[in-house]
């Protein structure tokens, strides 16, 4: 399995100057920096309280999600998929990232003093969320949380 330098290789590709991106994503203290989403990768972004369970169906039919980030005080999960996904993207109340959009990744693999963190690292292999399945995970997710409030 490829380890976190492999990783950290494949997410600073996308970087203009991936080398440089590198040498600072080691050096910044809070352990962050701004990559371009669109390129490798596209992110959906859901509120958490949808994030969660649907990253828990994913997990159920799935030996290894792609990578998972979640931001600040649990808000918002985000969850890494092909690229061109965010353009062709429908669902009401998930936000996306792609091209022309930049997001702040944290370093696989150590903790980061900003609040975001991955929930799944990426391993470096470039797999990557399939954006059908991620659907039906959330409708799934959505329909567990409906259930459970009729049940209130």
């Amino acid at each position: 399995m490829p380890g976190a330098k492999t990783a950290v290789a494949w997410l600073a590709s996308v970087a203009p100057d991936p080398e440089s991106c590198r040498r600072e994503w080691e050096r910044n203290p809070q352990g962050i920096v701004l990559l371009p989403a669109g390129k490798a990768w596209d992110v959906l972004i859901l509120p958490s309280r949808l994030g969660y369970p649907t990253l828990d169906v994913l997990s159920r039919v799935l030996d290894q999600p792609g990578p998972v980030l979640v931001d600040f005080g649990d808000a918002r999960t985000g969850f890494l998929v092909p690229p061109g996904t965010a353009a062709r993207w429908l669902g009401t109340g998930i936000r996306t990232a792609g091209p022309g959009t930049w997001i702040v990744v944290p370093y696989p693999g150590r903790l980061s003093a900003s609040g975001i963190r991955w929930l799944i690292p990426p391993d470096g292999s470039g797999t990557l969320t399939d954006p059908a399945l991620l659907e039906l995970a959330m409708h799934e997710a959505a329909a567990g949380l409906a259930a459970g409030e009729e049940r209130r």
